[in-house]
């Protein structure tokens, strides 16, 4: 039995249909601090199960003490967490505990239960700010903000367990800008409040929810000035879980992979593709660096094929017409 921490979010709902999918039994947690509840609904309908579902915060020691007690959880896939890079830059104290300490209640929860194999929600933001591009898993690591940090010390902490406990798996999964949507068009991205990540901004300012999308920075040293990401298909990112929890169960120690495209895409490279794939414009409007942002990112995917035997299937054109095609079911829906 698998337990999916984060279940009801953007990829920890995908990472579920896709888990079912490759025939994996699973359970879910989630606080809905930024997800949504009729979620669990929409993918048990996708599914077909009636998972067990614990609306749990993990923090909350009881409230995960009964998860484990109540399910032989044999492995975890860790997604929860606070994950926006400018509120953990005003607001860090909040991101070390929820995510640091969340994460040592977890660990403290999966040793009581002989729970030794975890997949990490890990992040390119451990890169910090790349003296090249792209980047490989061997790279020398750094953050610029306090959620990449966070990432970092739970990477480091999973690390420290494998070597206590020989028989421990962490495959710690460094993925990359995840877009996209499922093609069923019930699960995607579509955050509670003001979203922080490009693609649901974007989509905003196609619909005219918002009046324009803010794009931070145009004097970056990159090919047009803004910020160059790898940007990944979620449903790929979900089936590359599938790929490392199946590595977790055959392997101990830790094992590290990035998960992207290898292609570096910048913020003006995504509208224009997105308003050119859809038949929209979006309107923009130029302001400032944001604190904490880097010029360039971007993976080498390489160790993910050659160990994982996964590979990216979808492109920047897939990836935002299925976004778009998502967020005017959810905006219709509502």
């Amino acid at each position: 039995m698998v337990l999916i921490t984060g279940i009801a979010g953007y990829i920890g709902s995908h990472t579920a249909y896709a888990l079912s999918q490759a025939g994996f039994e699973f359970v879910g947690m989630d606080n809905f601090a930024n997800s949504r509840k009729e979620n669990i609904d929409t993918l048990r309908e996708l599914t077909g199960k009636d998972f067990k579902f614990y609306e749990v915060d993990m923090l909350d020691d009881a409230g995960m003490e009964k998860i484990f007690a109540e399910n032989q959880i044999d492995s975890v896939i860790h997604f929860a967490g606070l994950k926006a890079v400018g509120e953990s830059v005003e607001k860090p104290v909040l991101y070390y505990h929820n995510n640091i300490t969340g994460t040592l209640i977890l660990l403290e929860k999966m040793k009581k239960y002989g729970c030794k194999k975890i997949v990490f929600s890990s992040s390119a933001t451990v890169y910090g700010n790349p003296a090249v591009v792209p980047v490989n898993e061997d790279m020398p690591t750094s953050t610029t903000n306090p959620y990449g940090s966070t990432k970092l010390m739970i990477e480091n902490i999973l690390k420290d367990v494998c070597v206590a406990d020989k028989d421990f798996c962490a495959v710690l999964l460094r993925y990359f800008n995840p877009i996209g949507a499922h093609k069923c068009k019930k699960i995607g991205e579509n955050p509670n409040g003001i979203p922080n990540n490009l693609m649901p901004r974007l989509c905003q300012a196609a619909l005219g929810i918002t009046e324009s999308l803010t794009v931070f920075g145009t004097d970056y040293p990159t090919h047009d000035g803004t910020g160059v990401r790898d940007y990944i298909h979620v449903c790929d990112l979900a089936d590359g879980h599938t790929a490392a929890l199946k590595k977790a169960m055959d392997s101990t120690g830790a094992l590290t992979y990035n998960l992207g495209t290898g292609n570096g895409y910048s913020v003006f490279d995504l509208i224009h593709t997105f308003s050119r794939v859809n038949g929209v414009e979006i309107p923009y409007k130029i302001c400032p660096r944001r604190p904490g942002d880097v010029p360039a990112v971007y993976a080498c995917p390489d160790k993910a094929f050659n160990e994982l035997g996964w590979k990216a299937q979808y492109d920047l054109e897939d990836m935002c017409r299925d976004s778009w095609e998502f967020i005017k079911e959810a905006t219709k829906n509502n």
